[in-house]
């Protein structure tokens, strides 16, 4: 019922968070368990963007293969990547999960995507159209997301 993300565990002079994040698999249980009974309760609960960021990350782990190793970071100074993933050839993806369409990215993601030597950068929220930001970070729907040739 619950997954455990261990952090990321490369190479840094920064002070690390080491404790695991813990997410609930199915976001319909979490929100039986809550009392969220329709769509528009999940709208005004503060467990909305939880729940979206669990269902992300819980999509994209599912259809990686064996070859992809995934962890989270975060620094004691509030640098910060959702989710991590470490594939064949040095690749290395950071994609963070924000529930809002427009989302706002904070300074401390640019700050681990380069302690992290991201090779590939990600926002992934529920947006209209994909596009690009500078630094190379590309905005984009989960669907798109899953499209995308590292799981194939």
């Amino acid at each position: 019922m619950l997954r455990q993300i261990q952090p990321w565990s490369g190479n840094t002079k920064k002070r690390l968070v080491k404790a695991p994040k813990i997410y609930f698999r199915d976001c319909g249980l979490l929100h039986q368990f809550l009392n969220i009974s329709d769509f528009e309760s999940l709208l005004g609960h503060p467990i909305i963007g939880a729940s979206w960021e669990g269902f992300v990350i819980e999509n994209i782990i599912n259809n990686l293969s064996n070859k992809w190793k995934y962890s989270y970071y975060r620094t004691n100074a509030q640098s910060e990547i959702d989710l991590v993933l470490e594939g064949p050839k040095k690749t290395v993806y950071a994609i963070e999960i924000k529930r809002s369409s427009t989302p706002k990215i904070a300074k401390g993601f640019y700050t681990a995507i380069d302690d992290i030597k991201a090779t590939h950068k990600y926002i992934i929220c529920p947006t209209i159209e994909n596009y690009m930001l500078k630094n190379d970070i590309q905005i984009t729907q989960l669907s798109d997301f899953l499209s995308n040739q590292i799981f194939t």
